[in-house]
């Protein structure tokens, strides 16, 4: 098997979904050297639609390569003040994974080295999912780079990307790198 994804519901009564939930919703591609983008209030990552409503998403966990395979381990949180009706986190890696690699509904492929995953909806102050990926990477590179973002937030707008916007990079040494 040349890749194991798997998502895990936190067990908050968030809304999130499981595997075969909310399928997530694809954003226009941005470099893989350039951060997401800061949007104004009233702004939708994905659509351009102006909402009004704000929410604070958050990714926190590691990233680790070993022997040609990449893991990324996240958690979703808003912290709010609104609910979020949906949220695709989009992780985009500075080396091309495995064509054959298998990832689980929710999540989908937008491109060689990218991968982005629906978490369902959180609400308020609440968890989403925790999105566990061990795939396959192309060759055996010494390091790799992971960047994480948002590419569409349910309508909403957030003030305060630091904490949804991370650049990772992990040496080839089996090692988990924290963000």
């Amino acid at each position: 098997m040349l890749a194991a994804v798997t998502l895990i519901a936190t067990g908050a009564p968030s809304g999130a979904s499981a595997p075969g939930g909310e399928a997530p919703r694809p954003a226009a591609s941005h470099p893989a050297s350039a951060p997401a983008p800061a949007f104004a209030p009233g702004t939708d990552r994905g659509s351009g639609a102006g909402a009004g409503v704000e929410a604070d998403v958050a990714y926190h966990g590691h990233v680790s390569l070993w022997g040609g395979r990449v893991g990324v381990w996240l958690t979703t949180e808003n912290h709010g003040p609104a609910p979020v009706s949906g949220v695709t986190v989009r992780l985009r890696f500075s080396v091309p994974l495995d064509p054959g690699a298998t990832l689980p509904p929710g999540c989908l492929r937008t491109g060689p080295a990218t991968v982005q995953c629906g978490t369902g909806t959180m609400r308020a102050a609440g968890s989403g999912v925790r999105v566990a990926l061990d795939v396959a990477v192309v060759g055996e590179p010494a390091e790799v780079g992971v960047d994480i973002d948002t590419a569409w937030s349910g309508g909403t707008y957030d003030r305060n990307p630091a904490n949804n916007t991370h650049r990772v990079l992990a040496p080839a040494t089996g090692d988990p790198y924290s963000f």
